[in-house]
């Protein structure tokens, strides 16, 4: 008699991270969402195909990626989507960063190490040299600027000081 899964398509799903599910039946501003659940992001649910063996279980939900939306982005009709907290997110990109830097100190070093394999006997201790430099030498830097943000965040701390201008009492 009724077709429930046109209405199903016609609402968009929000899910909480306490597991609650809310269903709008209208296009919503990620904005609005943001600012209804603070501390949350709002992120679309791209599912992911299901194979055969898979689908005995209809209540799970797999998914690859999930994909923040920007505060001007709109939520629309027929998708999934789910509030994440902002501690979650940075998280993640502390994670990321995290894995490309490790890469591309992977890559240096292998550069480092390929590098004299390659080079003739003849002049490898002085290109080796120079590789062993320039490796120390990004070393340093990212050393530097570690402690350079530490250091400049304990000047500032240390150069504020507060300025308290008297207040002359008015006669009554």
């Amino acid at each position: 008699m009724g077709n429930c899964q046109a209405i199903d398509a016609a609402a968009l799903v929000i899910q909480h991270p306490c597991g609650k599910i809310e269903r709008l039946y209208w296009p919503v501003a990620a904005s609005e969402v943001m600012r209804m659940n603070p501390g949350h992001y709002v992120s679309l649910i791209i599912p992911l195909p299901v194979s055969g063996e898979e689908n005995q279980d209809q209540k799970t939900v797999r998914f690859t990626r999930v994909k923040l939306l920007r505060p001007s982005d709109t939520l629309t009709l027929g998708h999934a989507y789910r509030l994440i907290t902002s501690h979650e997110v940075m998280k993640v990109l502390r994670e990321k960063k995290y894995a490309k830097v490790k890469a591309q100190q992977l890559e240096s070093v292998e550069k480092l190490q390929k590098a004299p394999e390659n080079q003739s006997s003849g002049c490898e201790s002085g290109r080796k040299s120079d590789m062993e430099k320039n490796f120390q030498a990004m070393k340093k830097e990212r050393h530097r600027s570690r402690t350079a943000s530490v250091n400049s965040a304990a000047m500032r701390s240390k150069a504020w000081r507060p300025s308290l201008q008297s207040i002359s009492e008015a006669a009554s």
